[in-house]
């Protein structure tokens, strides 16, 4: 029984490596094929969004031919990808714009942003746009294009977007989460990306992963597994006391990780000033604090014939349940705050369900074991005779 749990554990382990590999490798667009068999000389995923840029660059005129891919919306979303020639974020940008009309036609066009309230109207760039087409399949739209790229430079600040068409009126996009962050800095000469401040975005997006990765395998992984061993293991005579040092191994490493892993969430918050997850950051401060304390209840726990003993396992088991389950739901919650990352949320989804299956049917052969040992220990010492009296026939003991 402890080398399957230690299998599952390794398992679990290399699943979320998989998943994390496997979430790359799709994203991973040299090897995405155009309807139209275009070609382009560079491509890189855009860290949010779901989105990907394609471009070839011609130094001789100093034009690129590009593909933007945004994936993950329907046919009732409009899609927006764009340059800020002369400053950063929204307001400024240059964009190219595709949606599907009324008429049910792919519309792609140009549009300046100049204010805030913008509804991404019809209009001529700061520079020219000799072509321009998009198409739409699978969930994701392609806006296809070429470039005049203003002269003497090939680093720019850029923003992409998605939201809403209602009836022919382009919504605002979201305030909130990866829609407040989708800008950076794209240099089509060595193709390379950036933050708009010049640092390398590829670096914040890995904070934010191994963010998500250090939490999800501490509290949403770990610390049920922990739990396992100890509800489970202890029923077997011979798991006596590895069960034990098996549940605080697990539920300690759980917590170092974690506390690990609520740092960089600490350190991304104040980075990311204007951008909150409040839902998400309560409830990870909670679980740091109610993981203290089983850390420091750890250190007074009773002997198992004290008298306080049995107060102290309740207080241990409903701090631990509690924290479980806040970890999964908060697990969750930091999902969603990673919009696009669908496959890290469906992996996690297959862990639990799969320790939740484990965990009911260990439960139901554990009562197994109990009730037969209580059976045969009933039947080894007998206390009463037949029908609840002694075997002399009655209640009372006769005396010679």
């Amino acid at each position: 029984m402890a080398r399957f749990l230690t299998t599952l554990l390794f398992s679990s382990f290399l699943l979320l490596s998989l998943f994390s590999i496997s979430s790359y490798a799709q994203q991973n667009c040299s090897a995405f094929s155009f309807r139209n068999n275009q070609n382009f000389a560079t491509c890189n995923p855009l860290p949010l969004l779901n989105s990907v840029l394609h471009w070839s660059y011609h130094p001789g005129n100093h034009t690129i031919d590009l593909a933007y891919r945004h994936g993950g919306v329907s046919n009732s979303d409009w899609v927006a990808w764009g340059l800020n020639i002369d400053g950063s974020g929204m307001v400024g940008t240059q964009c190219l714009v595709a949606l599907t009309n009324s008429s049910g036609q792919i519309h792609a066009y140009t549009s300046p942003i100049s204010g805030l309230n913008t509804q991404l109207t019809q209009g001529a760039l700061s520079f020219n746009v000799p072509r321009i087409e998009a198409e739409f399949s699978n969930g994701e739209y392609i806006i296809f294009a070429t470039l005049a790229l203003p002269s003497g430079r090939t680093r720019f600040n850029q923003a992409w977007q998605n939201g809403r068409v209602s009836g022919q009126t382009l919504q605002p996009h979201d305030q909130f989460g990866d829609h407040m962050r989708s800008f950076g800095s794209v240099d089509f000469a060595n193709g390379q990306l950036g933050s708009d401040d010049g640092s390398s975005v590829t670096s914040r997006q890995r904070r934010r992963h191994v963010h998500g990765v250090l939490n999800a395998v501490s509290w949403g992984v770990l610390m049920p597994m922990g739990a396992v061993f100890a509800r489970y293991l202890k029923v077997f005579k011979a798991a006596n006391p590895a069960w034990f040092y098996l549940h605080v191994a697990c539920q300690t490493s759980a917590y170092i990780v974690g506390v690990a892993g609520w740092g960089t969430g600490l350190k991304l918050g104040s980075d990311s000033p204007g951008i909150k997850f409040t839902t998400h950051r309560n409830i990870g401060i909670t679980l740091f604090c109610l993981g203290t304390l089983q850390v420091f209840a750890l250190l007074l726990r009773p002997k198992p014939d004290h008298k306080y003993r049995l107060y102290w396992n309740i207080y241990h088991h409903a701090i631990g349940y509690t924290v479980i389950s806040l970890s999964i739901v908060n697990v969750f919650e930091g999902f969603d705050a990673l919009n696009g990352q669908k496959n890290w949320k469906r992996a996690y989804t297959g862990i639990i369900i799969a320790l939740g299956a484990i965990a009911v049917l260990l439960e139901a052969f554990t009562w197994f074991i109990v009730i037969k040992r209580k059976k045969t220990d009933s039947n080894k010492y007998p206390q009463n005779g037949t029908n609840g009296v002694n075997a002399y026939g009655n209640g009372t003991h006769q005396q010679a």
